[in-house]
């Protein structure tokens, strides 16, 4: 994989801008039917069962990868880590944190990205931070405290954190580490035009982690598992869009614009969260809504 710069770009290309646009509606969408179904599967379990289908569905188009000849094997290390971040620990963290918590809290939690992607940029990979991203961020976090507040600074004031904030500041974390390396790893030779199999490696070692991670939580007495039309649909969604279509798009996204860049469009995620809580669970946007979609905006214009 070419590296990609660490500095903003000068421009932002509009297919580059919708691709990093994708990856968050599509996330937004895995939150609220994450929570939907919170009380028919245990969520280690779901989470593991999405990526099951995602590989199944994926595997055709890139199986080459997988046979013993293939480079990947001697760079398997660095597949198994970012299978670990991005597919076995950060996805299984926001199935937890919905237990407890609302589509719009997580969402809202996860959208601390851009500060977590310009501190590990900087600590780990020698990033500079400039002014503009610094502002940008500071804009687009401003938002999401509106959106936390609901408007009021004194209901901010009075906010308390369940377990679920906590599960998804830890999968918020991982995200952004997982960012950071997934342009900082070079591909194989006849892995670099693949997309498929690049993607399909990571998920290899993300299934070995999740699998061994639901065995943990099975083997705790977390069991939970009523299968029907519902769950069926829910993992046929969130299998083939917050997986493979986000995935994809996140990765290609992040390659053109940079993580921090990626970072700041995380941001839209709440934003989305909310407008699809009002169609599905019932919760109407408020105008402080909209407050929080310009600051948000302001803060990726800016950076």
């Amino acid at each position: 994989m070419s590296t990609t710069p660490d500095r903003p770009v000068p421009g932002l290309a509009l297919s580059t801008a919708l691709l990093l646009t994708t990856a968050p509606l599509m996330w937004a969408g895995n939150a609220v039917v994450g929570r939907l179904v919170h009380t028919l599967v245990a969520p280690v379990a779901l989470n593991f069962l999405r990526w099951l289908l995602a590989f199944a569905l994926l595997a055709p188009l890139a199986w080459r990868v997988l046979r013993p000849g293939s480079s990947l094997w001697p760079h398997w290390r660095r597949y198994a880590l970012l299978g670990l971040l991005g597919i076995g620990s950060y996805n299984a963290l926001q199935y937890m944190a919905l237990q407890t918590s609302t589509p719009l809290n997580v969402t809202l939690v996860g959208a601390g990205v851009p500060i977590w992607m310009l501190a590990i940029g900087a600590l780990f990979f020698g990033a500079p931070v400039s002014r503009r991203q610094a502002v940008g961020a500071l804009a687009s976090v401003a938002g999401v405290l509106m959106v936390l507040s609901r408007g009021s600074w004194q209901e901010l004031l009075a906010l308390r954190l369940v377990p679920g904030d906590l599960y998804m500041l830890a999968a918020t974390l991982a995200w952004a580490l997982y960012s950071w390396l997934l342009v900082r790893t070079d591909r194989p030779a006849d892995i670099r035009a693949d997309w498929a199999g690049f993607l399909l490696a990571q998920m290899l070692f993300g299934l070995m982690w999740s699998g061994a991670f639901a065995g943990v939580e099975w083997s705790l007495g977390v069991r939970r598992f009523e299968w029907g039309w519902t769950l069926a649909a829910a993992l046929a969604f969130i299998a083939i869009g917050p997986a493979i279509v986000a995935y994809r798009c996140w990765g290609l996204g992040v390659q053109r614009a940079g993580p921090v860049m990626g970072g700041f469009f995380i941001n839209l995620t709440p934003l989305f969260a909310a407008v699809l809580s009002a169609a599905f669970l019932g919760e109407v946007p408020r105008l402080y809504h909209a407050g929080a979609f310009v600051l948000i905006v302001g803060g990726i214009v800016v950076s």
